[in-house]
């Protein structure tokens, strides 16, 4: 087509231009080359020196092009003003060199061009006009590129250390191995394509950055995986801090269409996410047939069910189309959870908010949930853990994390119980502004202000009362008449004074002062007094703890009730039974 237009518009000069387009077709020789330089059945030194001299002969060639272009521009009167019409070798004159053979005057412009090339100081060009010489300067600073190019190469040769022999030194190596063990052709091909896409992709940013500082890498890790990451559904609401993470930790592969990158029932090492190309997940029957499952496009992950709940991969992955994928080792992932809880429980939410749209998680809702309740347990283990070592800033974080206060460990016990406990204050008074159910009972039936009597906690007591907490007993009347027969006094006193009603009664009807007046225990029946037993309450027998005083014969016990009895104005009609 340019030949055409060049004749029909009478080789205008401005068209004659246009032919230099087809110098680009070059680019079929150097794919060409590439390909025999991969192809471990020809000689790689061999190629290598081809491609050398094809280099140099092209370069050579089209230099000497230009320079007979520049002489043939000029008009045929200008023809002495030119580098070859003022060319005299010997007694052979090139003047009128239009009329000379077309191959002598070929075989002549080359030779100026290669002799140029080598800068040998003798048989080079000279030129004779402006045009010339601007060419003549560029082209002598090509040759000294084009010099170091060729000197490099032969030296890289000579090594023997260039990436591309390195990788056809492993394929062969592949390839006897292969062969040694007679695997089959699909897996020959499988471990082929891999090979040679490491190979293509051997400048990804892993690899480049290699040599640079672990904290620049991350810089440059978060700028050009970050925006990938942020649009995985599984990490939808995540901190940036925990995004960041998982950016600076994460490695790039590439896989081509038909390669299976998991098969199902294998263990799962890796979490990978899609950046570009399409994945299929596959079920495979007991009849060996495949149902397709999901299809997995960009910004989508898989790996993650596997790794989050313990479980073998539940599906078979394999590539549809050309893949870049960015993989996080489960090690990894599983250390950046630990640290960042919360974000984990964000992802397990995200699995089960995505299981209507997601077949993948729909099949495998219940693993899910049992992670969740395994993970829930956990939770509520570290907080109540938190709260016994009185470690207030870990269970903060546990609590605005999202961890739930009220969660309570295997005996029933929740934080508020172990904090009471323990007499950690501030502890408690966190917990009661979280909004906790401060008369939670355990298993045992004891509420936190129990725990916190028991251990004498008086601030914990104190401030629980204040806050209207309660010992909210099922059988306050016996729990209290036990505490009276082993004669606690300090266990009585801080029971009293934190609200429990000295007035309560056993199965029959008995009160602590009736106890106490019975086995003659004046202490107690002195603090039960002064805070406000009745001593005329009668029991299911008509007795009252003034009746049981005079029958153990304990004259200051006697004397205590009578005073009281005297000193006290009425009696409730509540507090008296028939006997039965």
């Amino acid at each position: 087509v340019l030949i055409i237009l060049l004749q029909a518009s009478g080789k205008h000069e401005v068209v004659r231009y246009i032919l230099w387009i087809r110098l680009f077709r070059v680019r079929k020789v150097i794919e060409f080359f590439q390909r025999l330089e991969k192809d471990t059945r020809i000689n790689y030194l061999f190629t290598r020196i081809l491609k050398l001299i094809f280099v140099e002969v092209y370069c050579t060639h089209t230099a000497a092009c230009i320079f007979y272009y520049l002489a043939t521009t000029l008009p045929a009167e200008n023809e002495g003003y030119t580098w070859i019409g003022s060319l005299k070798l010997g007694d052979y004159s090139y003047e009128n060199f239009r009329k000379i053979d077309i191959w002598k005057r070929y075989t002549t412009s080359l030779y100026f061009a290669i002799v140029t090339m080598a800068t040998v100081g003798y048989g080079d060009i000279h030129a004779v006009n402006l045009r010339e010489m601007i060419f003549v300067m560029i082209y002598v600073s090509f040759d000294m590129v084009l010099g170091a190019y060729l000197i490099g190469n032969i030296t890289a040769l000579i090594v023997k250390g260039s990436n591309t022999e390195r990788f056809r030194d492993k394929m062969n190596d592949l390839a006897s191995f292969m062969n040694r063990k007679k695997l089959r052709g699909d897996i020959r091909s499988q471990i082929t394509h891999h090979v040679r896409s490491q190979y293509d992709s051997k400048f990804t940013n892993t690899v480049m950055l290699q040599d640079i500082p672990a904290s620049i890498r991350a810089k440059i890790a978060q700028l050009l995986y970050t925006p990938y990451i942020e649009k995985i559904p599984l990490f939808k609401g995540c901190s940036s801090e925990f995004i960041n993470q998982i950016v600076v930790r994460l490695h790039e592969e590439y896989f081509f269409p038909g390669e299976i990158i998991t098969e199902q029932g294998n263990v799962v090492d890796h979490l990978y996410f899609v950046c570009e190309g399409s994945l299929e997940a596959l079920e495979t029957k007991t009849d060996g047939t495949e149902d397709l499952v999901e299809l997995l496009e960009p910004h989508t992950s898989f790996g993650d069910i596997s790794i989050i709940c313990n479980i073998s991969q539940p599906f078979t992955i394999r590539v549809r189309s050309l893949c870049h994928l960015l993989r996080l080792d489960k090690q990894s992932f599983s250390n950046i959870l630990e640290i960042y809880f919360h974000d984990g429980r964000k992802i397990l939410n995200n699995l089960m908010e995505g299981k209507e749209s997601n077949e993948r998680i729909k099949k495998l809702e219940s693993d899910v949930m049992i992670h969740i309740g395994k993970q829930e347990a956990e939770l509520a283990l570290k907080v109540n853990s938190a709260a016994f070592q009185g470690d207030i800033y870990q269970l903060k974080s546990l609590v605005r994390s999202g961890a739930d206060p009220n969660k309570t460990d295997y005996d029933g016990r929740a934080p508020l119980h172990l904090a009471a406990s323990r007499g950690y204050e501030d502890i408690t008074l966190f917990l009661i502004q979280e909004g906790v159910d401060i008369n939670q009972k355990d298993k045992f039936g004891n509420t936190p202000l129990l725990e916190a009597v028991k251990a004498g906690q008086d601030r914990v007591i104190d401030l629980l009362v204040k806050e209207g907490a309660s010992f909210d007993l099922e059988d306050a009347g016996n729990f209290l008449c036990t505490v009276v027969v082993k004669g606690d006094s300090d266990f009585l006193k801080r029971l009293l004074s934190s609200g429990m009603d000295p007035n309560t009664e056993d199965y029959d009807h008995r009160t602590p002062l009736h106890v106490a007046a019975s086995e003659g225990l004046f202490l107690m029946a002195k603090m039960l007094v002064e805070a406000g037993a009745s001593v005329v309450a009668k029991d299911r027998w008509g007795n009252s703890p003034l009746d049981e005083a005079r029958m153990c014969g304990n004259k200051k016990l006697i004397k205590l009730l009578e005073d009281a009895n005297t000193a006290q104005p009425y009696i409730r009609p509540s507090s008296f039974h028939e006997p039965q």
